[in-house]
């Protein structure tokens, strides 16, 4: 697989989210084992970028990536994220943000523990805390680049002026964001800024939670605790009108002989080679099919299409978790 650059990491064009293995999607039940294999078997295909958090159970998604890369570890570049998790306040609910100088701490003994690894490779402040300065968060997390304990530092649905500030503070190697063809929010203001300060962008579901793959044709199709039931995008007549979406990709994907996840990450991938997709699996054959992706050639006006397609009907999350994201 081909390579790419998050600031000064280096890392596969593709890589790999393990959220959906513990918590939320379809399929989350899979036993452990099964996630492993599947961990496994990405990273035999060269999709050694494998992103994780704390808050995802919490914490039984880290350990379970640890489990499966231990022996592995040289082979495998890890990227968590803090700050939804405290260990400060029992007051805060899991998704509370809080990146208090104190909570970051013992959020980065934690994670390495679990990993089972003495470094981080990408670690991520998993959404901006308002209640406390990006220059401190990334003051602490430039400490803990000196001592060895992470490697690089990144920020997750951050905004403009966020992004800059933690930035003139130590290098921030990505920026993570929902990315996809029905979100394309980051293409106005985002991308052009961290492409002026050299700062690689990481798109997560970047297949629109499992939309794109054109799989899911309607609610029935998802076990009745999947998260997604309850999305606006799927919800109020939404999955519907964002069909036409799904129904070019699938015709795009007819003509280069591909399928439409394969088609949905190529575009992605042909929006500038500093876009690192991080699509998720349960599924060995899932992950198998997504690192094709990197070998499907899109001509330019199969990419002028599908850059035409209209926006998706609603928003990507209900109006609790909008109002976590920074603007």
């Amino acid at each position: 697989m081909q390579t790419s650059r998050l600031g000064e990491l280096e890392v596969p064009r593709i890589g790999l989210g393990v959220m959906g293995m513990s918590a939320f999607y379809t399929g989350a039940g899979r036993s452990d084992d099964d996630a492993v294999r599947v961990i496994h078997r990405a990273v035999e295909l060269g999709i050694s970028l494998i992103d994780t958090a704390e808050a995802y159970g919490p914490y039984v998604n880290e350990e379970l990536l640890g489990r499966a890369i231990k022996g592995r570890r040289e082979q495998v570049v890890v990227a968590t994220k803090f700050g939804l998790v405290s260990h400060t306040s029992r007051a805060l609910p899991v998704g509370a943000p809080n990146s208090s100088p104190d909570n970051i701490r013992p959020a980065v003994e934690g994670s390495l523990q679990r990993l089972q690894t003495d470094y981080l490779d990408l670690y991520y402040q998993h959404r901006v805390d308002p209640d406390t300065p990006i220059e401190e968060v990334v003051g602490v997390l430039s400490e803990l680049v000196s001592e060895g304990k992470v490697r690089h530092i990144g920020l997750s649905e951050a905004g403009l002026d966020t992004i800059r500030r933690a930035h003139a503070v130590h290098p921030i190697a990505a920026v993570q964001s929902e990315y996809s063809l029905w979100s394309r929010e980051p293409e106005s203001q985002i991308l052009p800024a961290l492409r002026e300060l050299g700062i690689g962008f990481v798109p997560y579901s970047p297949l629109g939670r499992g939309f794109l793959t054109g799989r899911l044709r309607s609610l029935d199709d998802l076990d009745e605790d999947d998260w997604r039931r309850t999305n606006p995008r799927f919800t109020g007549g939404n999955l519907e009108r964002n069909m036409s979406i799904v129904d070019e990709v699938q015709a795009v994907a007819e003509e280069v002989e591909a399928t439409a996840a394969q088609v949905a990450l190529a575009w992605l991938l042909a929006q500038g080679t500093d876009i690192v997709p991080i699509p998720g699996s349960t599924r060995a054959e899932r992950v198998e099919e997504n690192a094709l992706a990197d070998q499907v050639s899109l001509t330019a006006d199969q990419v002028a299409r599908l850059n035409a397609l209209a926006p998706a009907a609603g928003e990507r999350y209900d109006e609790e978790n909008m109002g976590a994201i920074d603007g």
